[in-house]
């Protein structure tokens, strides 16, 4: 049998050979058949296949006499897609697909392969994560085609580009970026797939891992690509000019470039009233601030700065600490760490039993703290209400990020005090003035100041306002629309 070769020159394994490293698993059949005309030999893998598909669509034909040679088989078989080859990695990479291999000997080539996947997928649900009241109630799910079907029905454009490739040396798990051609700017397209093709690993997952591997900076505790599980928001960011990054097996799309006030806009802020959507993104926003602050404040005032506490609290924090041994930093510490063993209690275990191990565990640790004189009562409240705080995010990869930052901040507190905070506070500055999403400046438009991509940062201005695109994108059509035109439009119809 002729070996092929690679363009390097090695040669590529002969059919026998890929057959040989098939047959050590049990679920690799390969069998002989025949008919008055032809024989001929079937292999493929049993737990990859639609055994309906295989047995009322493939088998019929190829038990009947009407074809001889693999071409009469391609038109005489109703399913699209047959494939002839020679190339035994085609071979290999479609038997793993779920693809049937038909050859007319045991190891000649060419061979036709037919489609028999088997598709067991689940169906479009509830989001859970990025829940919301008004708009649509579709999730991703695992399967890479459902996902790009739900995106399609939103962009119902020719000019969406998806570029498929596979990543992992084990699992070839097969991704898909998408973007909108005549909008995109090709630089930023050209960086995710660069930095995907360099991607060495053997196992990927999820789009996590993705995530993590082609992040700018990787030691930084921030995310630097947004994931959602919302179809509506990945067709929204194609529209601004981004990218989406779609990974087989996993419910949820990676965007990108993406900035960090994004990770505290939800999605319902655009189908509210502007000014509604402005106050609850402010109130995000002042709560994560105060989940980061209030604890390190507590420890620094009541360590080195009672001064700075109005004479009528100092009383309250005084009798409220009257029995409790433990310095302020311990004391915070201790209800920090609780309550992210609550946190994380409540998340591993089963869904009825994590709600009931997080409120009763809550009330009976919390309670009983305070009556043995670990904690002062003031302290559990600002705690509770410093993690309460911080679940308003919106995504929960920077929740996560925000309940990490609270402990720098304590013990910085307790060496530094108020002095701490700051310095801890100019360190974060300067780490996220670094910090780039793509090669994209991560805290714009604050720095470097846009004053055009404000109107949906802090604050969501009216629609009308928004006419342009977010610069940082540098897209090939910075208007969304005409305001001009919109103006006028407006003014007719009055």
């Amino acid at each position: 049998m002729d070996k092929m070769k690679y363009e390097s020159g090695k040669e590529k394994p002969s059919l026998a050979t890929v057959f040989a490293r098939f047959r050590t698993s049990s679920d690799f059949l390969q069998y002989q058949a025949g008919t008055n005309r032809v024989k001929y030999w079937v292999s493929y893998i049993r737990t990859l296949v639609d055994v309906q598909t295989l047995q009322q669509t493939i088998m019929p034909f190829l038990k009947s006499d009407q074809w001889e040679t693999l071409e009469e088989l391609k038109k005489g078989i109703p399913i699209e897609n047959i494939l002839l080859t020679i190339d035994t990695d085609v071979i290999k990479e479609k038997l793993l697909e779920g693809y049937l291999v038909i050859c007319l000997s045991e190891y000649g080539l060419p061979c036709a392969l037919v489609k028999a996947t088997i598709n067991k997928a689940r169906d479009v649900s509830l989001p859970e994560v990025e829940f919301s009241v008004v708009g649509p109630k579709e999730a991703f799910v695992e399967s890479i085609e459902s996902n790009i079907n739900l995106i399609r029905k939103r962009v119902t454009s020719d000019k969406l580009r998806i570029f498929e490739m596979k990543v992992g040396d084990l699992s070839n798990t097969k991704l898909a970026i998408l973007y909108v051609e005549d909008i995109c700017d090709e630089q930023n397209v050209h960086t995710v797939i660069q930095r995907i093709k360099d991607i060495q690993f053997d196992q990927i997952s999820d789009s996590s891992f993705i995530s993590q591997m082609i992040s700018d900076n990787h030691n930084s505790p921030f995310p630097q690509l947004l994931d959602t599980e919302r179809p509506d928001r990945v067709s929204s960011i194609l529209a601004e000019g981004k990218i989406g990054i779609i990974v087989d097996g996993s419910p949820h799309v990676l965007i990108g470039p993406t900035t960090l006030v994004e990770f505290f806009s939800a999605f319902d802020d655009y189908f509210y009233n502007w000014l509604s959507a402005s106050f609850f993104r402010l109130i995000r926003l002042f709560a994560v601030a105060f989940s980061i602050l209030v604890t390190p404040v507590y420890v620094a005032a009541l360590t080195y700065h009672y001064e700075l506490i109005p004479s009528d609290l100092l009383n309250t924090l005084i009798s409220s600490r009257r029995d409790v041994p433990l310095p302020p930093i311990l004391e915070a510490l201790f209800l920090e760490l609780t309550i992210e063993l609550l946190r994380e209690a409540g998340a591993r275990l089963p869904t009825k039993v994590g709600q009931t191990i997080g409120i009763v565990g809550g009330i009976v640790i919390g309670t009983a703290s305070v009556e043995a004189g670990l904690t002062s009562n003031i302290l559990l409240i600002i705690v509770a209400l410093s993690a309460l705080a911080s679940f308003t995010t919106p995504i929960y990869a920077m929740g996560n990020t925000i309940r990490m930052l609270r402990f720098p901040f304590l013990l910085l507190a307790q060496w530094f005090g108020l002095l701490g905070i700051v310095l801890c506070f100019s360190f974060l500055t300067a780490h996220l003035l670094r910090l780039t999403s793509l090669g994209r400046p991560f805290l714009e438009p604050i720095y470097p100041p846009r004053t055009i991509d404000m109107k949906d940062a802090l604050i969501r201005l009216p629609f009308s306002l928004m006419s342009k695109r977010p610069q940082q994108l540098r897209t090939k059509k910075p208007n969304r629309f005409s305001s001009i035109n919109a103006k006028k439009n407006k003014d007719i119809d009055e």
